[in-house]
Formats: structure tokens, C-alpha cells, sequence
């Protein structure tokens, strides 16, 4: 499936819904509920491999895996790439490419120094990962400020800032996770607009409303499937 197919599917106000899946089988599982994307979950699969998230997995694995997924189902790939792993945008963009996906997600957390980085720096690697890939790559910029923020409102400017220099860099999407606000949320989006962005859930929130153009779950299906199994498992 192409690039071009995933990229129309992020339509403001009416969200594409990613539940992210970890190996071939979930994957499949997702396909045949009629979602229309598959997306991974970094944290997900690198603990299906025995790995800690943050990029804590071997980047071999990692592409392997991915590998395994898009090669088990026939909609558009997108996987959490996380930070890049270390790899020149040619070689990242041909090896992600080369497992048959068609999207991915880049955080600007540099997991080496345990931080986001400039904003200048991540949006070089965003216009370098987009001249690499050209159209054949929907790239979500994901902006980690809020994770670290204990009052959100408050890194909401540098959080704007860093999505219109991402957005000017190539990406087709941008992603603040961690939002816990649906009013932070709603001023983001507004800020960006008529950019995608994709947000996370926020109890009680119609993100839709809120003009959100994407809604992933990250490592939520993997937790909820780890916590049926842990209850089976007491009862048995």
C-alpha cells in the first residue's frame, strides 16, 4: 500500500484511530477488524523481543519486526520508529522503507541524553529523513515536551513552536503525546491548523472535535492485553 493512501487518511476532525499492535499476529487482528492502518508500538514490540523501550532494542530487531507485520497484512503500515536509532536519514529511510512500510513516527527525544533535542537540530533530521524518503514516506513528527511538563499550559508555546518547525521540515503530521488536557489539546491544534495532528486519548475528550487528525493508542492494546492475561493467569 502507498504512502499516498495512508497520508489521505489524516483528515482533521475526522481521525484515523490507530489501536498500535506489537508482532504479525496482532497485526492481523487489527486488519480484520476493519481498521484501515496497522501501526506499531515501540514499547510493544521491543518487549515482545525482551528489550526495554527507548530504543533499548537492537535496530535490527526492531526492522525485523516491522518487517513481519507489514509483510501480514495488506493495509498501510506505520511504525514508531522512536528516535531514529542512530541512523543517517539515507540508510533509515531505505531500511524502513525495505521492511514495507509506509509511514513512521520520529520523536525528538534524544534517549542519550535522556531529553528532547533543539528544536533546530530534530528539524534537520526531519528535512533530511524527508528529501531521503520524498513522497514515499508520511512522517509523524512527535514532540515530547509534554511528557515532562507536570503543568502543561505552560510548554505549550515551545510545544507550537517545535510543531511549525517540524511541519516547515516535511512532516506530514505532528504529535504532542502526553497531552492530558483536553483545552491544551484544543489550543495546539488550533495553533497548527489546518495541519494533521495526532493526539492521544484524554478521558472524557471528543478529539475529534477538537479537530485532531489522527488518535493513536500506543502501548494501550498492549497493557490492556497484558492485564487480561495477568487476571487469566491469577484465576487459573
Amino acid at each position: 500500500m502507498t504512502a499516498a493512501k495512508l497520508r489521505a487518511l489524516h483528515v482533521p476532525g475526522k481521525p484515523l484511530l490507530l489501536p498500535n499492535v506489537w508482532d504479525a499476529d496482532t497485526a492481523r487482528i487489527v486488519e480484520e477488524a476493519s481498521f484501515p492502518v496497522v501501526a506499531t508500538s515501540s514499547i510493544a514490540v521491543a518487549s515482545s523481543l525482551g528489550y526495554p523501550d527507548g530504543e533499548g532494542a537492537p535496530v535490527d530487531e526492531m526492522f525485523a519486526a516491522a518487517a513481519r507485520i507489514a509483510g501480514a497484512v495488506a493495509v498501510p503500515v506505520t511504525v514508531d520508529a522512536e528516535s531514529g536509532y542512530g541512523l543517517g536519514a539515507a540508510e533509515f529511510v531505505d531500511r524502513l522503507l525495505g521492511t514495507g512500510a509506509v509511514g513512521c513516527n520520529l520523536e525528538d527525544t534524544d534517549h542519550a541524553a535522556g531529553k528532547p533535542r533543539p528544536v533546530e537540530e530534530q528539524a534537520e533530521r526531519l528535512a533530511a529523513v524527508r528529501k531521503a524518503a520524498g513522497e514515499d514516506l508520511v512522517l509523524n513528527a512527535r514532540i515530547d515536551v509534554f511528557f515532562r511538563a507536570e503543568r502543561q499550559v505552560e510548554v505549550l508555546p515551545e510545544g507550537i513552536e517545535r510543531a511549525r518547525a517540524y511541519l516547515a521540515a516535511g512532516a506530514d503530521c505532528v504529535y504532542p503525546i502526553g497531552i492530558r488536557s483536553a483545552e491544551v489539546l484544543a489550543e495546539f491544534v488550533k495553533a497548527v491548523s489546518p495541519a494533521a495532528v495526532n493526539g492521544n486519548r484524554i478521558e472524557g475528550a471528543d478529539l475529534a472535535s477538537l479537530g485532531v487528525a489522527r488518535i493513536s493508542l500506543g502501548g494501550g492494546v498492549w497493557a490492556a492485553a497484558r492485564k487480561w492475561l495477568a487476571g487469566y493467569l491469577r484465576e487459573l
